[in-house]
């Protein structure tokens, strides 16, 4: 889908490495390298024997229900964090959608196949793609966001955030990649009094399971039941299910934390090494917090062509509604691919 403003709003970091991409080294899709492990895995097929019967969500939900502190009428598991903007773009009643950008295009994307027509709130790079709560206009009765922000990997404040909700207002808030901040600072998810909020979480980043599709959204019981009678029946299959309730009880819990504070030391590394690169011209966005990171550099376009040829896939950053044709993303990955990249880069940036 390609906006008037020319975006293309339906492509994604996995677009990078389909085809001719598929023996490049990953860095434009933000799911964490080596997943699943092998526990998830034996888990799920686990569920094999049950495919004969319709999937049961019931545990499942009760699961992220108590992983998050909430009754179950304040949850509901869907095929992906993309299926709930579809859910959320379908099933609610508002006249004047509202998307903070540069940011996850599918939410946008979905509300204009559902007939919206929707307004854009900019983020300044010279503000740090910063939220500024005045720019959102008072009349927008659905606000989308995303925390920490895809692609500019901003943490904004959860007060900021939760400073936007409003009387006859709901506020989206994407936390897909808040499990990979070290002890979730600025999550929103389980929270009941910030009136309007639909937090949308999902599983597949940190574990490795976008071929599953398997996420949740947190919201009021009346919003749950809205966007449950626009599902179909039996959404989530059963090995999702089982998925969903492994990856929130105490053990996968732990090991997502300990990945956190594991992704926030190989992100400081590979911002240590672009650093070296700020003499021609290369600028990071940040302060960067997600398990990825933005880059501006002339000739973007050019040097991921060069560093496909080197071996390495990143992401194209002009298809996010506030960024041009200067921008990449870049995933965080362990040191040794890490330094592998920076090296290919050097070349791609001197060649």
């Amino acid at each position: 889908m390609r906006t008037e403003s020319g975006h293309d709003l339906r492509h994604h970091g996995d677009a990078e490495v389909r085809d001719d991409g598929g023996s490049l080294v990953d860095l434009a899709v933000n799911v964490r390298a080596d997943t699943p492990p092998v526990w998830l895995r034996e888990h799920i097929a686990a569920s094999l024997g049950g495919l004969a019967a319709y999937p049961d969500g019931r545990t499942a939900r009760a699961a992220v229900a108590t992983r998050h502190g909430l009754p179950v009428e304040r949850v509901l598991l869907t095929a992906g964090a993309a299926e709930a903007f579809v859910l959320l773009a379908r099933a609610l009643k508002v006249r004047r959608p509202v998307v903070v950008h540069p940011q996850f295009t599918e939410p946008e994307a979905a509300l204009r196949d559902a007939g919206h027509a929707v307004g854009r709130v900019l983020l300044r790079e010279e503000d740090g793609f910063r939220l500024d709560p005045a720019a959102v206009p008072e009349d927008a009765d659905l606000v989308v966001i995303g925390n920490p922000t895809n692609p500019t990997s901003v943490l904004h404040p959860a007060d900021a955030i939760a400073g936007l909700a409003r009387p006859g207002r709901v506020l989206v808030v994407d936390e897909a990649f808040m499990d990979a901040v070290p002890g979730e600072s600025e999550a929103l998810a389980g929270r009941v009094d910030v009136p309007g909020l639909v937090v949308l979480r999902s599983l597949t980043k940190t574990w490795g399971l976008a071929g599953l599709r398997i996420g949740y959204v947190l919201a009021a019981p009346e919003t749950i039941e809205d966007l449950q009678r626009a599902q179909p029946l039996w959404p989530v299959s059963t090995p999702a299910l089982a998925a969903a309730e492994a990856c929130v009880g105490p053990r996968a819990l732990a090991e997502a934390a300990h990945a956190a504070h594991r992704v926030a030391a190989d992100r400081a590394h590979l911002l240590a090494g672009l650093a070296r690169f700020a003499p021609a011209g290369l600028r990071v966005a940040g302060p960067a917090r997600g398990p990825f990171v933005l880059v501006r550099v002339e000739g973007a376009s050019a040097i991921r062509r060069r560093l496909r040829d080197l071996g390495y896939a990143v992401r194209r950053g002009d298809t996010f509604p506030g960024l041009d044709e200067r921008w990449l993303r870049l995933a965080v990955r362990d040191r040794s691919t890490t330094d592998g990249f920076l090296r290919a880069l050097q070349r791609a940036l001197t060649d």
